[in-house]
Order: structure tokens, then C-alpha cells, then sequence
């Protein structure tokens, strides 16, 4: 039997089968070795895991993240996955367990229950991430955006960014050695956008690769530099050799802002819909 909190038996109710869920959640990076648990650092994936597991009173369960962001890496929507044997029947009570329980530096915004089979990471659809730079100092945003030194020709950036909706394969800008079966993606947005004092790169793709978006923003830098011409910057990409490509960005400017996923993979709950 599982043990449920002792007073809360509104919020959850035991159930004969597991249910699976998806969580919603946001993070700072700065104080997390990435999302994926690590043996010498603290990860969101752990502090999440253990939140779960003391809220729903089941130390079996495990959390699947829709992805593995970096060291220092920000998520605005990280999508996770989890299985429990106790059915969350009110919602946002839940949610407020949770965000009691969690550090300042995470939040859970949203809970949705998804059919046995749904997957956080194999069955999103479309990502988006965004890299923030500013040429001011701002005590206010440290590690939430790369200063940078040089005032780059970011209309040039944006034509360079343009040309990466025109491949598909992004080699050139994969860490190397990585476990995927192909380095294949579908890019369907690609710009630098200003907002008050910064500059904003925002990317949307299927799919991204280990340090791709980070490799993509330091190359474009190079191009906003007058070092790299656009057809340089072609060339790169066809080369499929990270070497070519230039130095990877630092992960404070980087943020994880959305996952979208098929509407089927969903339950409909009827109480939520009253």
C-alpha cells in the first residue's frame, strides 16, 4: 500500500493502475549541474524527484525530463514525465505541495495527466530555446544574460540565421561523441529580435543537439564580426565538423522557453473542463 500524506486525502486517492503525468515546471540554472542527476552535484532532475516522492508519499518514483539542459542553463517550460500509484485528483493543491516543498530556483506551474504509453521527451514535437546577450552591465541580471564585449552587425546575424532553415543536418554544431542516432533537425525558426537593452536568439526546431544552440550563437557572433562571411558560414554547416564552427556561447544566456507535444497524447479530465 502507499502511504498517503496524512490530511490531504482530497488531493490524492490511491488507484489500482498508475497513472502518468506531466509536469510543467520552471528553473534557474545558475546553482544546478543541469537538469540530468549527477553523482558529484546537485540537478533540478534530483531536487524534483525527491520533491515528487515526498508530496505523493512513493519512493519509487522516477522522473523523465523532455531534455538535459547544460550547467547553467535556464528553462522559462522544462516538460517531465512520471508514473504514480496515487491519482492527483485536485490539481493546483498539488501544485502548491509542490512549490512549498521545492526551492525558490524551481517552480511547478501546471500538471497534466497523458495516456500510459506518453513519453516527455520522445513524443515533443517542436522546442524552442532563446540565448540573451547585452553590451550593458546590469548588476540585476547576473547569470541570466551574456554580456558581451563587441557590438556585433546583427542584421548580418540574421541573415546567416536564415540559411539554418535551409538544412538539415547540423553536425557542425554537435558536441561530439554523443548517443544520438542522427544529427538531424528541422530548423522552422531562426532570428535575433531586440528587447530594451538586450538581444534576443530565438531558435524553434523537431528536435535540438547536445550544445547546438550555444555552438549556432558563437558561430553567428563570428559572422557578426565581420570574421565569417555568409558563405563561409554555408560552408560550415555542409563541412558537418564542429570544428569549423565556432566556440560555444556560456550557458547563462540560454533559456529552454516552450515544448509542444501532439494533443492526443493528453487525458481529458473532466473536472478541469467544468
Amino acid at each position: 500500500m502507499v502511504a498517503v500524506p496524512v490530511g490531504v486525502t482530497e488531493i490524492y486517492y490511491l488507484c489500482s493502475v498508475k497513472k502518468r503525468y506531466f509536469i510543467y515546471l520552471s528553473y534557474l540554472g545558475t546553482n544546478y549541474h543541469g537538469w540530468q542527476i549527477q553523482p558529484n552535484g546537485s540537478s533540478i532532475q534530483e531536487v524534483l524527484t525527491t520533491a515528487l516522492r515526498t508530496v505523493l508519499g512513493d519512493d519509487d518514483i522516477e522522473i523523465v525530463g523532455a531534455g538535459r539542459t547544460d550547467t547553467g542553463v535556464h528553462a522559462r517550460l522544462m516538460t517531465a514525465h512520471f508514473d504514480s500509484k496515487s491519482a492527483i485528483a485536485e490539481k493546483q493543491s498539488f501544485i502548491g505541495r509542490m512549490n512549498g516543498f521545492l526551492p525558490f530556483d524551481i517552480a511547478v506551474h501546471d500538471l497534466k495527466e497523458v495516456k500510459p504509453d506518453a513519453h516527455a521527451r520522445f513524443d515533443a514535437i517542436g522546442r524552442c530555446y532563446e540565448y540573451h546577450v547585452t553590451e550593458r552591465k546590469n548588476v540585476f541580471k547576473k547569470n541570466l544574460v551574456t554580456r558581451i564585449g563587441f557590438k556585433p552587425d546583427y542584421e548580418r546575424m540574421n541573415e546567416a540565421a536564415a540559411v539554418l532553415r535551409n538544412y538539415t543536418d547540423f553536425t557542425s554544431f554537435s558536441k561530439r561523441h554523443t548517443d544520438v542516432k542522427t544529427n538531424n533537425c528541422i530548423v522552422a525558426r531562426a532570428e535575433w529580435t531586440r528587447k530594451d537593452d538586450e538581444w534576443i536568439f530565438t531558435i524553434e526546431a523537431d528536435r535540438f543537439l547536445r550544445n547546438m544552440v550555444r555552438a549556432i550563437v558563437g558561430t553567428l557572433f563570428e559572422v557578426g564580426k565581420g570574421k565569417i562571411t555568409l558563405d563561409e558560414f554555408h560552408e560550415i554547416i555542409t563541412a558537418k565538423d564542429r570544428c569549423r564552427a565556432g566556440a560555444s556561447v556560456p550557458a547563462q544566456g540560454l533559456y529552454l522557453v516552450d515544448i509542444g507535444y501532439p494533443d492526443e497524447l493528453f487525458v481529458v479530465n473532466e473536472r478541469e473542463n467544468t
